[in-house]
């Protein structure tokens, strides 16, 4: 929930307007720092001298393809073929990343059904 921005006022319009979160809190002690939430997930993001570069989180979600055009719409700059393919422990996984402005990278996952081998 302290995920590192260098300056928060400036990170905060692409979640809001590019990945659809909105501000549930903010705060100025021990960091300046706001909650973000959207759907059923909050991320927190903290001026707390951490490197962004360094830092990031996983979304698992469902309708992967529809939360690409959703951010495409927005503003996201990504091309459709960055879509890939991973295997995380007995899982397969359609995957893309976004690095935000701030340097933070989100990787969103949509489970693939099993297939036997």
């Amino acid at each position: 929930m302290s995920l590192p921005v260098a300056d928060l006022a400036a990170a905060l319009p692409f979640y809001e307007t590019v990945l659809g979160f909105r501000v549930l809190s903010r705060t100025d002690t021990p960091h300046r720092g706001a909650v973000l939430g959207r759907d059923e997930v909050q991320i927190g993001l903290a001026e707390n001298g951490g490197d962004s570069t360094q830092d990031g989180c996983a979304f698992h979600v469902k309708g992967l393809d529809a939360l690409f055009a959703e951010f495409k719409a927005n503003g996201l700059q990504k091309e459709l073929s960055e879509f890939d393919t991973e295997r995380r422990g007995d899982a397969v996984w359609k995957v893309f990343y976004v690095v935000a402005p701030d340097g933070l990278c989100y990787w969103f996952g949509e489970r693939q059904p099993d297939v036997c081998v």
